[in-house]
């Protein structure tokens, strides 16, 4: 049985005064060799199983209110060669006040809002977004067993974004993205062009406020003419 040892890793900078809340774990299409474990309380928590089937591993979440470093812990999965296993994963921390409960299942539930953003948050969001993009709906489609449902965009304009997600299409010279949602979110495919705004996490774009675009043009305009409007953003 080869190996039978146990990795512990401490995420770094200390989370309990730090300004995040949540720590939320991906591991990769190749995950295996290991089990993921968190501590608490001087216990361990499963978080990721090697048993389990590659494409039923999800993003796992978990609340950081702790008075300890938070603690990972990789316990070796016994083998009966020394054949080379790769146990990686991602991390991620997020912040959000509203979230009260320990666990969490999906990371996308930690900021989803499914619903229409009032003009203060979608002022704020052209401000804190990780991306911020004009352009169309292409397509959507809807993945029922993780709940998840895509968007395909077709970009007239990028304002921001933290990573290329949004790219050029070098056969068609067209810019093109992927952006992710809940499948509660319902989101259909409409004509018009849509400001759509969001964060990444694990290198994917999540949606966050979609307006129409010629709607956040009237609120920005309104804003700016009141001097209320919290950040500059070019709107030609």
């Amino acid at each position: 049985m080869y190996p039978a040892r146990a990795l512990r890793v401490i995420l770094e900078p200390n989370l309990s005064s730090a300004r995040h809340t949540a720590v939320c774990i991906k591991p990769s299409s190749h995950f295996q060799g290991a089990n993921i474990y968190v501590e608490r309380d001087g216990q361990l928590h499963l978080l990721v199983s090697e048993a389990e089937a590659p494409h039923l591993r999800q993003v796992s979440c978990f609340s950081t209110h702790t008075p300890q470093r938070v603690a990972l812990f990789l316990q070796a999965s016994p083998q009966r060669d020394i054949s080379r296993r790769t146990a990686s994963f991602q991390y991620e921390l997020l912040s959000n006040q509203s979230t009260t409960g320990p666990d969490f299942q999906k990371m996308a539930l930690v900021e989803a809002m499914c619903r229409p953003c009032d003009n203060m948050e979608l002022l704020m969001a052209i401000c804190s977004s990780d991306f911020v993009v004009r352009g169309s709906i292409q397509n959507v489609s809807h993945d029922l067993e993780n709940h998840m449902s895509q968007v395909e965009v077709g970009v007239l304009q990028v304002y921001r974004q933290k990573n290329q997600i949004f790219r050029e299409d070098k056969s068609t010279g067209e810019w093109q993205g992927l952006i992710k949602t809940l499948l509660q979110c319902k989101v259909k495919k409409g004509a018009g062009d849509f400001l759509f705004t969001g964060n990444e996490h694990f290198g994917e774009a999540w949606l966050g406020c979609a307006p129409r675009f010629k709607e956040f043009r009237a609120v920005y305009q309104t804003a700016s003419k009141k001097g209320a409007n919290p950040c500059e953003f070019q709107l030609d």
